[in-house]
């Protein structure tokens, strides 16, 4: 049984610091990359940064691009998305999704995903 659970959202002032966790269970990060994506109400779900922790490439959507850090506990089978200087425009509910590509794949297919935490950044 493979299961993915997102933590650490929550409220978060603009230009504070927010850190979110994908605890992976039930695969192995030898054959699958991680993903982060958000949502807002009535938007499409946009792919935010992906880690591809067997070599450690990675993956940053230009809006987050020098902002967002992603890295991988394998021990752990964890990975975290560090949001700094968060904007109001980062808020979103944040999803942790699981594929068999690499990060440097020019499409992706999630194949599992994680149920999605809340992240509200205020002034």
């Amino acid at each position: 049984e493979v299961q993915l659970v997102e933590s650490g959202g929550g409220l978060v002032q603009a230009g504070g610091s927010l850190r979110l966790s994908c605890a992976a269970s039930g695969l192995s990060f030898e054959y699958y990359s991680i993903g982060w994506f958000r949502q807002v109400p009535g938007k499409e779900r946009e792919g935010v940064s992906c880690i591809s922790s067997s070599d450690g490439n990675t993956w940053y959507s230009d809006s987050v691009k020098g902002r967002f850090t992603i890295s991988s506990d394998n021990g752990k089978n964890t990975v975290s998305l560090q949001m700094n200087n968060p904007k109001l425009e980062d808020t979103a509910v944040y999803y942790c999704a699981a594929f068999p590509e690499s990060c440097g794949s020019p499409t992706i297919t999630p194949e599992y995903w994680g149920q999605g935490t809340q992240v509200t950044v205020s002034k």
